[in-house]
């Protein structure tokens, strides 16, 4: 016989003494649909399980991925002119899930993409995805959701022109959404460059030899010197590259006296291998994803998700720096000074806004 199942009403709880939902920071992304024409690749059957995810040494794998997963369905994804010619909605891997991984819980992205341009990655397509008129169109369809700041999640698209071209992008940007915050990739690379300290930079790219050249030109303006740099000579599924691929090219390239590397591209996930790498190479490691949300997340006072990188985590900053060699009368490693009042540190060129946000962590050496 069926067994009858007595409901009892419990004692009513007030939820408004929860005090949520928590409001929300809104960051504008603007990501370039820069994918060259080619097989679209097919979604793969739902698993019955959810695969495990890698995770830097320590951390729990359902924590960054998990909640970057389910905050990912409530961004924007608006294309100004619609799906391109042909394009029948398979899965093409981008950069927008690797960006929620550095995001809080209490941030919410919104992105939208430049209109499709059917152009192999190169100089030329870097300066088509960069017009201030495509920018300006995608930032006013950024604007009725309010954000607070804005990125353009593009590197070659802001050194192509160089300095002035990329600072001539943020106005451009800030200028279209009347008057926020804005940065682009290369933007904030030089600025986690002058956090810290850095001079001698080891970079890495999917790119042809003509745009990582460009890319060494732009780092040179400011006096940036490239130690080393290797290239894959990709123009098209960046996206697709392994992080063995990745791993192998920072281990050549740092060879050279380098203070830390540099990983281009927003196309080319890093967010797992960035730990394990600073491990290894006892230096900064720092990505075109990584550096965009750090910055953008830094002009709205907000803190990144990034344990054991050096450029978020102050612990890993300690970690990756070089270790003097042990032996009889070596001096001992010095403590970390106090944070520095006047942080963040001087920009190697101008921001023409101020940072409303102090890093809470030291630099532990000296300045070259």
């Amino acid at each position: 016989m069926p067994v009858r199942v007595q409901r009892r009403r419990g004692t009513a709880l007030d939820i408004t003494t929860l005090g949520g939902p928590l409001p929300q920071c809104g960051v504008g992304v603007v990501a370039p649909f820069d994918f060259a024409p080619g097989p679209v690749l097919k979604p793969p059957p739902a698993p019955q399980r959810l695969a495990p995810t890698l995770a830097a040494p320590g951390e729990d794998p359902s924590s960054s991925a998990t909640r970057a997963c389910a905050r990912h369905t409530e961004s924007t994804h608006q294309t100004p002119q619609g799906r391109p010619s042909g394009d029948d909605g398979g899965l093409r891997t981008g950069p927008d899930r690797e960006l929620w991984r550095w995001v809080p819980d209490e941030v919410s992205l919104h992105i939208t993409r430049t209109p499709f341009v059917p152009v192999e990655v190169s100089l030329d397509m870097a300066r088509l995805i960069s017009e201030h008129e495509t920018l300006r169109a995608a930032v006013s369809a950024l604007q009725e959701v309010e954000p607070r700041t804005l990125a353009y999640a593009c590197t070659s698209g802001s050194f192509v022109a160089g300095l002035a071209g990329e600072q001539a992008m943020c106005a451009q940007m800030s200028s279209a959404s009347g008057g926020l915050p804005a940065v682009t990739t290369s933007g904030a690379l030089l600025e986690a460059l002058a956090d810290l300290r850095v001079r001698r930079l080891a970079v890495i790219t999917p790119y042809t030899r003509s745009v990582t050249d460009s890319l060494a030109d732009f780092l040179h303006q400011v006096g940036i010197e490239v130690t080393g740099r290797e290239y894959l000579g990709l123009t098209r599924k960046i996206w697709a590259v392994p992080y063995r691929d990745v791993v192998d090219m920072a281990r050549n390239v740092t060879l050279g006296g380098a203070e830390a590397l540099f990983i281009s591209c927003t196309n080319l996930p890093t967010y797992d291998v960035i730990p394990q790498l600073e491990a290894e190479l006892r230096m900064p490691v720092l990505s075109a994803n990584q550096v965009t949300m750090w910055a953008a997340l830094r002009r709205i006072g907000v803190r990144p998700v990034g344990d054991y990188q050096a450029l978020i985590d102050p612990q890993a900053r300690v970690a990756a720096l070089p270790r003097p060699s042990a032996g009889p009368g070596a001096a001992a490693p010095a403590a970390p000074a106090e944070p520095a009042s006047d942080a963040p540190s001087d920009l190697p060129y101008d921001v023409p806004y101020d940072l409303p946000y102090d890093l809470p962590y030291d630099v532990p050496y000296d300045l070259p």
